[in-house]
Formats: C-alpha cells, sequence, structure tokens
C-alpha cells in the first residue's frame, strides 16, 4: 500500500490581494471533484548512488516545493491560472524503501489511475531513476508512450551488475519487454558528455537526438510538434548550464540556457501530446543560495502557464 509523507513545508504569508501558489493548491477539491493536475514526490537517490553521482536529490522534492509555494500565479492569465492551482492535487512525498526497483513499482502503481484517467502528472524527482517507475506507470496503463528527454546525456547506459540506476532509465525503457516505449528523443546533449556507443544504441532503436548547440526556440518547437501521443518529458536539471543550475549531481558545462529550457517546460504544458513530466537530479546539498531549487520551481511554474494555454 503505498504510503505519503506531508510536504514539509512552509507558506509565506502574505495579503489577501497578493496570494501565492501554496495559498491555492487543492483549494476547489474536495466532494468528488476531480484534479486536473497531480503534483507527486519521489525521493530517491539511491539510483545515482548506484551510478557513482553525487548523492543529495533525495532532498530536492521539498526543496522543490519551497521555492514553488512562494511563486505567484501568472499575472497575465491570472483567473485561469488560479482555476489550475485550485484544482491541483499535491499527494506529498511517495513513501520509498531505497530498494530501486520495488519503489519504481510502487511509483508505477500510484501513477497510472491518473493516466488512465487523462489526468496530467507532475513528478518531482529524486535521481534519473525516477524516470523508470515514471515508464512503467504507463506500462501498468498499457498505453505505449513517446519520451523526450532533456539532458546533457541520454541516459541509456547498460546496467551495473544486472541493477538498473539513474544513468540507465531509457536503455531499461526501449528494451523493456512490454514494448510500450515507442520512441526516445534526448535533446540538450552536449559532445563532450555522451558516448557514441550510447548515441548509437539510441539510433538503432528508432530514437533521436539533438546536440545543445543546435536548439534553439523554433528547434523546440518542432520537437514537441513532432510528438504523438500520448507523450511524456523528463527534464534532468543536468542539463542546464551549471552557472544557473549549480545544485545537481552532474553539473554540466556549456548547457542550455533557463529561457529556453523554460520555453520547453512551457511546451510540455502547451502540447495536447504530453501527458505528464518529471524534473529530476536536483541537489539540494550542493545548490548556491537556492539556484536550482528555484530553476526547478519556475520549470513547474511554466508546465502549468502552458496547460493553461493548451488548446483542447
Amino acid at each position: 500500500m503505498p504510503r505519503f509523507a506531508k510536504p514539509d513545508v512552509t507558506i509565506p504569508a502574505t495579503t489577501s490581494t497578493d496570494p501565492r501558489v501554496g495559498h491555492l493548491l487543492g483549494t476547489k477539491l474536495g466532494g468528488g471533484v476531480s484534479p486536473r493536475l497531480v503534483l507527486l514526490g519521489f525521493p530517491s537517490d539511491e539510483g545515482v548512488h548506484r551510478n557513482g553521482g553525487r548523492v543529495g536529490a533525495a532532498g530536492a522534492p521539498d526543496e522543490i516545493r519551497r521555492m514553488f509555494y512562494r511563486l505567484t500565479p501568472d499575472a497575465e492569465r491570472h483567473e485561469e491560472f488560479v482555476d489550475l492551482l485550485e484544482h491541483t492535487l499535491d499527494l506529498g512525498n511517495l513513501g520509498i524503501s531505497d530498494d530501486v526497483e520495488q519503489d519504481q513499482d510502487l511509483l508505477a502503481e500510484v501513477i497510472a489511475p491518473h493516466l488512465d484517467a487523462g489526468t496530467f502528472l507532475i513528478i518531482l524527482g529524486g535521481g534519473q531513476e525516477t524516470s523508470m517507475g515514471h515508464f512503467l506507470g504507463y506500462v501498468r496503463s498499457d498505453q505505449s508512450v513517446g519520451i523526450v528527454n532533456w539532458d546533457a546525456h541520454p541516459d541509456v547506459r547498460e546496467l551495473r551488475d544486472g541493477l538498473g540506476h539513474s544513468g540507465s532509465p531509457f536503455r531499461q525503457a526501449i528494451l523493456h519487454p512490454s514494448g510500450l516505449c515507442r520512441q526516445l528523443v534526448a535533446a540538450g546533449l552536449l559532445p563532450q558528455s555522451v558516448a557514441r556507443s550510447h548515441l548509437e544504441f539510441v539510433a538503432a532503436h528508432g530514437g533521436r537526438f539533438v546536440w545543445r548547440r543546435d536548439l534553439s526556440p523554433a528547434r523546440v518547437d518542432e520537437i514537441y510538434g513532432a510528438l504523438e501521443g500520448p507523450a511524456f518529458v523528463s527534464f534532468d536539471l543536468d542539463a542546464v548550464d551549471q552557472a544557473a543550475a549549480p545544485g545537481v549531481s552532474a553539473p554540466a558545462v556549456g548547457g542550455i540556457p533557463p529561457e529556453l529550457w523554460f520555453h520547453a517546460a512551457y511546451r510540455t504544458g502547451r502540447t495536447r501530446t504530453v501527458s505528464s513530466c518529471d524534473i529530476v537530479e536536483m541537489n539540494p546539498v550542493y545548490d548556491r543560495d537556492f539556484a536550482a531549487a528555484r530553476l526547478a520551481a519556475v520549470t513547474v511554474w511554466y508546465v502549468m502557464k502552458g496547460l493553461v494555454e493548451r488548446e483542447v
């Protein structure tokens, strides 16, 4: 039976004319009203440990919420944004065991009913092993899914001693016996951070990859425009230049700038074929002045902005 921990977050005190996200979340739920959006924390970083990375991402879900709850609704589409917040359910953080495979199965169990219901999901990781549990939710829902991974590297490494880790989720998804991973698009790659064999693996299995140097707002639009549904998007904060995202598991030099990253987040919400997303690898232990936590929080905000403006 899944267990959830209430977020350990204090909502800032403001006046009634200056409401913040944390004041509005879920206030119109109850009485049989279904959520339009579900937030869920997955505080796991054992996969990062297995991969030899900097542990600490397990503390990210509440750190992201701490910054997210302080944000204001969109001043340009205020009423619509407030309505989405009022119909957003924050489940809290999933209770985990540090058994990566067991925890991934548990995450899949939790999210599958929401995928069945057509409710948009935002999962706050945790290490990139979050994405394998995310994929398994689609397997439980029996939905073939396309995946966009915003990352400096494609995360298709081989397993270690037969075990998955934060560097292997998309290899595991592609090779899963269900055959339900339709295609992987790995975007934002840095040539100094990618093994050629990993590119060959992606290409051999019908995937695509896009270098960081080739990204522009128009190219981001092209990536989303080509997506068939359903699809999910993974935002690995490692992809963002370390000047803007110091608190991550594996910092990137020359990574994606925030404005382009936020455009991708907006398109995630705006694109009808996208059903869910995860935000992973934020590491509070190494953050500086909450920079990466703020970046992750604003990423969530831009996904929601896109959802508000999504055409039915």
